[in-house]
């Protein structure tokens, strides 16, 4: 079968959200992979890399990997532990006394709240600024529009004769 006009961005469309949803971005069966709903590591639970678009992660359980949020927060609490980095983009992150994490600590365009009796192994980098985001935004907004204003200013000029000036 073959897709003509409107429809084949709209089978493509629906083919990457199913994809995304569908948890097949997870490479084992312990890899939590969510779009829009929220992740939980319960106490006892393990589970490898937890990814999360816009949603959150509640951990109380172990990670054995990276923890990543767009759009959400992650809360490590009740002892949890987690081997690798956390990083949330335009989300917060509270780490409870008691937590460990392995790694970094990473969040841009939030907050943190790190209770003193929460254990980092790497570092804690903070971009809390939320026009940092912003900022990151409008950057490609602003060269993607100098970019059509560009190619309608060759146009024109390619398509519209001069006229010589008359004395």
């Amino acid at each position: 079968m073959r897709l003509t006009g409107s429809m084949a961005p709209l089978s493509l469309a629906l083919a990457l959200v199913w994809f995304l949803g569908s948890g097949t971005l997870a490479y084992s069966s312990q890899d939590r992979t969510e779009v829009g709903r929220h992740v939980s590591i319960a106490p006892g639970d393990e589970a490898n890399e937890v990814t999360c678009f816009g949603c959150s992660v509640r951990i109380r359980g172990h990670v054995k990997s990276d923890v990543t949020v767009f759009g959400g927060s992650v809360i490590v609490e009740d002892q949890a532990e987690v081997d690798g980095d956390i990083t949330a983009f335009a989300g917060r992150v509270r780490l409870d006394d008691g937590v460990k994490v392995g790694g970094d600590v990473t969040v841009f365009g939030g907050h943190i709240h790190r209770n003193p009796g929460a254990f980092i192994g790497g570092d804690l980098i903070d971009f809390g600024n939320p026009g940092l985001i912003v900022l990151l935004a409008l950057i490609p907004l602003v060269a993607f529009l100098a970019l059509i204003a560009l190619i309608v200013w060759l146009v024109r000029r390619l398509v519209w004769p001069t006229v010589p000036a008359t004395a």
